[in-house]
């Protein structure tokens, strides 16, 4: 009962949050919001949900979009450091470069990052995954991106992929125009970045250049670097130093009937040759040893988009991408010294090198009609995708059990209607059906075929001009991967049995906003939303010898509330973030294994306009986790704990004089070097921080 109460009384908090705001915004008299600088974080424009163009508090879903001065803000050495303030989201695994990999409402697990459907990842529209034991599943940096969309929820689904329990993150590449200011054909900037944790350094070039009135190039070089990074208790994250280039190079063609139809061709890639890594990257495990990795990521993109704005039968979007990860791991050795792991065997630590590789056509089309008090847009699409799993190991190496090959085809069809009536009511109703053909290489191994629907519908109404309520109902299939089919390569203890995993989920909340609240100009917004899911047939790893390596749960539930609020004025700025994620295993009566802690991020801070000078601080607070990590088990210690932390920053961007086109970033992470262990993380807290990067940019 203790824990029911507890589990209540979390929910409750949540509401209270949102009921409190809602009565403090309903007592206020409110008016349009002109003023574009000081729009909040949930009146920021989403990119990735189709239909009518919308911001992130008229979705009837939860959605962050991190923009670029959140980027800048973060300083982030990895890209789990700009989602600490998104609600619902975690990283899983650890700090290290190549044990990062995503949790969205408990949706992600820890130890294998199985997770390709359930959570899907794209950049420029590509889709990126990875899965290795005990190794995350993204690599890339956060200098190659300029926003970021988190769309939580299996609404997305119909868009993006059946099985997308967790939801749908969006990576958008840096564009040339992002840095080529009015009066300027081109620009170059530069930047450096010093971490006084792990002395780390980054080295930053961009090269904009527009060749003509409708052609224009970007080329951007990174450099990143650190030891071993210190924990808050004082001794060295094993295995945490790297060593990272990437880059991106881009051009931007406009062409047709006032020019506005666009092409883009795009390839980034991401390097690191690492030694004397953590075998174990998603946490520190001293018996797995050490080992050296070479890491390549690499997405090609080609992307056609005509809107035709004279005929409303067609907005045309196609794009072509390819994704391609290679891990080559060699040179085994234990931690304490001694001889390298002989190739041979079976045995996980030999020198192997991994890979995946994608190529993906996708098309969608959206068909506009506007009448008499009303519109509505129908967008019908499809995604062909082709992945190769491969595993390459010197002779006389026998095939790894826990990482089989072959290849996976998918065809997604899809179609989502939009209605808006008055301006007011919204109704979106999609479909999906997804199409599977698994071939796998090993011999004995048999092939699988399968398919899945998913259909949702979702409403927004506007109750006047400050409140607004949504709601969502949608029913996600997710087939099983390679990854789970053949996770054994011995034919008897292949997966070969696994169900189609279900989730039926229901969402709703209620938002508000209001503008000249405290000063003339400003303006405020709070988005609440709760969540329930069913889920039949949930995919786990399992224990033990001779027993395929995955399963199915009978039933399981994840439930919780989200809150996300800011304000923004001239001089002031706030950002909150509340989420509560409730898991349990209703076989076993136990709490999911994946489900985070309950954790509230606010932050606050002041402007000063006349110097373009902005500071503020940051406070996290998390609860006990609910999950029991058995004492020794994966370097476990029990529940993860409530803790307390604190960040400070600081930004100077002069506009004006000599200094013009400078940037300054100053943080403190973690100020009283708070020593905790969160919940889907087998490594502590790192310790204290001092960030400083220092930008410039040249005009030409």
């Amino acid at each position: 009962m203790g824990l029911v109460r507890s589990r209540a009384a979390a929910l409750m908090c949540g509401v209270a949050l949102g009921a409190i705001a809602l009565q403090g915004a309903a007592a206020q008299t409110t008016t349009t919001n002109t003023n574009a600088s000081n729009v909040t974080l949930l009146e920021r424009l989403v990119i990735g949900l189709g239909g009518a163009p919308k911001v992130a508090i008229d979705t009837p879903q939860a959605v962050t979009v991190i923009d670029q001065a959140d980027l800048d803000r973060a300083q982030a050495t990895t890209i789990g450091g700009v989602f600490d303030s998104v609600p619902g989201v975690t990283m899983v695994g650890s700090e290290r470069q190549f044990g990062e990999a995503f949790n969205i409402r408990g949706i992600g697990t820890t130890e294998n990052s199985s997770d390709g459907s359930r959570v899907v990842v794209t950049v420029d529209g590509a889709p990126k995954f990875n899965e290795q034991y005990r190794m995350g599943s993204f690599f890339s940096d956060p200098e190659l991106y300029k926003q970021i969309e988190v769309l939580r929820g299996p609404a997305s689904s119909t868009l993006y992929g059946a099985g997308a329990i967790g939801g749908v993150i969006n990576f958008t590449t840096k564009d040339a125009s992002d840095f080529i200011r009015d009066g300027y054909t081109g620009a170059l900037r530069v930047k450096g970045g010093f971490s006084s944790n792990g002395l780390g350094t980054l080295t930053s070039v961009v090269l904009a250049q527009q060749l003509s009135e409708t052609f224009e190039i970007l080329a951007t070089g990174n450099w990143r670097r650190s030891e071993n990074l210190d924990l808050a208790k004082g001794t060295p994250l094993v295995g945490s130093g790297f060593d990272t280039w990437s880059g991106l190079i881009k051009g931007t063609a406009h062409f047709g009937e006032n020019d506005e139809q666009t092409l883009r061709l795009s390839y980034q890639r991401w390097f690191s040759d690492a030694k004397d890594q953590a075998y174990a990257q998603t946490g520190t495990q001293a018996a797995f040893g050490i080992i050296d990795r070479t890491v390549i990521d690499q997405t090609a993109t080609l992307s056609w988009e005509n809107p035709d704005l004279d005929n409303p039968w067609v907005d045309l979007n196609v794009n072509l991408t390819f994704s391609d990860t290679t891990n080559e791991q060699t040179n085994h050795r234990p931690f304490l010294g001694g001889p390298r792991t002989p190739n041979g065997g079976t045995n996980i630590l030999s020198d192997t090198t991994y890979g995946y590789r994608t190529l993906q056509l996708s098309a969608d089309n959206t068909v506009e009609w506007i009448g008499e008090g009303f519109e509505n847009y129908l967008t019908v699409g499809f995604q062909a995708s082709t992945l190769d799993r491969s595993v390459k190991r010197p002779a006389p190496s026998l095939p790894l059990p826990a990482h089989a090959e072959g290849t996976e085809d998918k065809l997604g069809l899809f179609v989502q209607n939009e209605f808006i009536w008055d301006e007011r009511l919204t109704l979106i109703a999609g479909a999906r059906g997804d199409f599977q053909w698994i071939k796998p290489v090993t011999a004995g191994l048999q092939p699988r075929n399968g398919s899945a629907f998913s259909p949702k519908l979702a409403a927004h109404y506007e109750i006047n001009d400050r409140v607004s309520v949504f709601g969502s109902v949608a029913h996600t299939e997710r087939m099983p991967t390679i990854d789970e089919l053949y996770a054994v390569s011995a034919a008897k203890f292949a997966s070969h049995n696994l169900q189609t995993e279900y989730a039926n989920t229901v969402e709703g909340g209620f938002s508000l906003s209001g503008y000249d609240l405290l000063t003339s100009g400003d303006t405020a917004s709070i988005k609440t939303t709760g969540f329930y899911s069913d889920l039949t047939n949930m995919i786990v790893s399992n224990t033990g010898v001779g027993v395929p390596y995955y399963g199915n749960i009978g039933a399981a539930r994840i439930y919780g509330v989200e809150v996300e609020g800011a304000y923004n004025s001239e001089q002031w700025f706030a950002n909150l973030a509340y989420s509560v994620t409730i898991g349990d295993n209703l076989v076993t009566n136990t709490p999911l294994t994946t489900v985070p802690q309950n954790k509230l991020v606010a932050t606050l801070g002041a402007r000063n306009p006349e110097w373009n000078l902005e500071y503020g601080a940051t406070v996290t607070l998390a609860s006990t986790g609910a999950y029991v990590y058995p004492s020794g088990a994966f370097g476990g210690d029990g529940k993860a704990e409530a803790f307390q932390t604190l960040d400070l920053f600081a930004s100077w961007k002069p506009d004006t004089g000599v200094f013009a086109g400078t940037e300054a970033q100053f943080s403190i992470e973690n100020v009283f070097n708070a020593d905790y262990r969160e919940n889907l993380s087998t490594d502590r807290s790192t310790g204290r921080t001092f960030k400083l990067t220092l930008a410039k940019q040249f005009d030409y």
